[in-house]
Formats: C-alpha cells, structure tokens, sequence
C-alpha cells in the first residue's frame, strides 16, 4: 500500500442546459459558470476536481469529522492494469488535495466505495480483480480497508470468496449490510461470463461476513446500493445486464429473506440513491438513453426513476457517490465529456419543503 499527496488543479466548468429550461450565465470571482434552472430545486453547478491519471473513474463521497472524502480509481484505462484508489479531501468542497493512494501491486482495485464505521474510522470496499492478457479477468475478491484519519490507511483484506464482489457496504444500527453479485463461468472460461446472482450479507466488523439470503432477481443483476428507512425496511437499486438494462427496486423487512421487486422504468448504471429526511428517495448513476449515455439524478417515485436532470457527462460516465448535508446533495461521479476521463463535483439544493 502506498500513500501520497498532490495538489489538483481545480477550476468551475460550465454546466450545460437541463431540460430547456432558462440558461443564466455569470462572470463570478474572474470564473465564468454556467447555471440552469431544474425542475425540482435550486441551480446545480458542476467543477472538475482531478484529472491526473490517463482513467480517473468509478467515484464516492462521504462526510467525515467535517471534512469532505472522494475516492476513486486511477488506471491506464477502464478495463486492466492494476487500479489503484485515490483518495481526495476537503474541507469547503471547493479546493481538493489529495490524502492517500492505496494500491495491491498485481490487483486491480476497482469501484472503490467509502463510508463511515459505527467507530468513526473511514472503510474502503472495492473489488480486487486479476487479469490475464490486460483485460481477460480470471478471477476476483473483494478487499477491504480502514484507516483512522484518511491519511494512512491499514492493508487491504480479503473478503468473502473467490468471485464474489461486494459492491457497496451500508451500516444501519451498528450492523453492515452489502449485495454481492456472481458468476458461475465454466472452468477455464473467463470469470465475467455465465449466470449471475446476487446475495445479501451482514457484518458486525467489515471483515466477517454471514450470508441472510440469495436474491430471485433474473436478467444477471450486480452493482446494487441498500439504503434503510428509520424504521428499519431495507430498499435496494440494482443494475441488471439484460438488453435493456432495466435496472430493479426491491424492499425487505427484517430479516430480509423475502424481497418485493419492480422494475424502475429505465436502465441505470453504477446505482446510487439517499433517503431524505422527509423520506423521498433521490436516485442518480447512468442513464441509456438514444443520445449516449449521461449521469442522471431523479427522484424514484413509485419505484420509477425518470431520470429528468441530466449532469453535463457523456459516454465513459456515471458511478456517483451522494452526500445530504445541510439542505444540499453533493455528487461525485467522473466523465468522459470533454475528452478525458475526469472527476467531477456537483451539488443539487433540495427545494425548502423538502429540506
């Protein structure tokens, strides 16, 4: 594992139109920003935040010891190589540096995601992946990683099994909860291709976990994201690589073994979502329209996400972390739309009813 720190260049980029709505363009501080109007809250703007790799991708975003912490992968490309973890940090949101980069020589650590221990030490979750060729995979585990101050962080840790990966950890009364998908590829075949499943498990350290149910869900689900409501019903958004990409929404009781299902309206990639404090659910991740694909935000309603605000993104985009903190949802995601792959910073002010 390896720590270092830099700098980023950090400058506002323009935010192009949501929905046709009124375009209102202001010279502020000698930094020209483009803000739009969206149909449910205040003005978003977006800034890209780092760029130092050739592929800076795969982010997320938390708030800890009130400082803000973005992490991410830089590889050679989206596919291969050995993928480290960034580690970003800041204070006001506006000028990030650098904390850490952990990194497993001969791994690709992919999709990291990071989030808050019932102790307050940071934990990273990502996959670790092996390849044969650059991008033939062979095989995968999940890794695992803490660290007391964002700065030095412990060795990364296995996890559950050979080919699982445990896409996104999420704590609820001392307990953690996460969704791993598999594969069953033919031996000597490559470990993506086969049937896929998705499995539920908790952990009461990160380390250790214990299986609660496999999922009924056809159409090879993986990336999910689980959220809790205060009273405890679990609510899950997941990916599935059917030719439409419909992604699902399901929602369980304790002990959730018995899931409900309903598909969400549209294709979503890297899935996120909050509950808000009134209880509505603000979803974002990649959205498969005939335009290209873009990182969208929606409220889910019903369980349909129509994904109606669309972030200045395009192409290689998507994967968002999302943090509520004083009546804003900051958004991290990366994007490919100006040339390079690149992490960006956005933030959506709910509207007062729902603050």
């Amino acid at each position: 594992m390896k720590s270092n720190s830099q700098s980023p260049h950090f400058r506002k980029l323009p935010l192009f139109p949501l929905l046709d709505f009124l375009i209102l363009l202001g010279i502020f501080g000698g930094a020209m920003r483009v803000i739009a109007e969206t149909p449910a809250g205040k003005p978003l703007e977006a800034r890209k935040i780092w760029d130092k790799a050739p592929h800076n991708a795969f982010t997320d975003l938390a708030r800890w010891r009130d400082g803000w912490w973005c992490v991410f992968r830089e590889s050679e490309g989206h596919v291969g190589g050995d993928g480290k973890i960034r580690v970003l940090t800041s204070r006001d949101g506006e000028a990030w540096e650098s904390a850490a980069l952990v990194a497993e020589e001969g791994i690709d650590l992919r999709d990291p995601k990071i989030c808050v221990t019932p102790d307050n030490r940071l934990m990273l979750v990502a996959g670790g992946s092996v390849y044969k060729g650059g991008s033939t995979l062979l095989g995968r585990q999940p890794r695992v990683a803490f660290s007391n101050d964002g700065v030095k962080w412990e060795a990364t840790q296995r996890v559950l099994a050979e080919n699982d990966w445990l896409w996104r950890v999420t704590w609820h009364e001392g307990m953690a909860y996460g969704m791993s998908y598999r594969t069953s590829a033919p031996e000597g075949t490559p470990a993506d291709t086969g049937e896929w499943s998705l499995t539920l498990f908790k952990s009461r350290d990160g380390l250790v976990w214990e299986k609660l149910s496999d999922l009924a869900i056809t159409g090879r689900p993986n990336e999910t994201t689980l959220r809790f409501r205060p009273d405890g019903e679990c609510l899950a958004l997941v990916r599935r690589e059917t030719a439409d990409k419909e992604g699902w929404f399901g929602r369980a009781r304790l002990p959730y073994r018995e899931w409900q299902w309903e598909p969400i309206g549209r294709g979503i990639g890297g899935p996120n979502f909050l509950v808000l404090k009134d209880g509505r659910l603000l979803a974002a991740g990649r959205d498969y329209r005939a335009a290209g694909p873009k990182t969208a935000l929606d409220f889910i309603n019903d369980g349909k996400w129509p994904a109606a605000i669309t972030l200045p993104s395009g192409s290689d985009t998507s994967y968002p972390g999302m943090v509520e903190h004083d009546g804003v949802i900051w958004i991290s995601y990366y994007s490919t739309h100006e040339g390079k792959s690149a992490i960006y910073m956005s933030k959506y002010s709910l509207p007062a009813e729902l603050k």
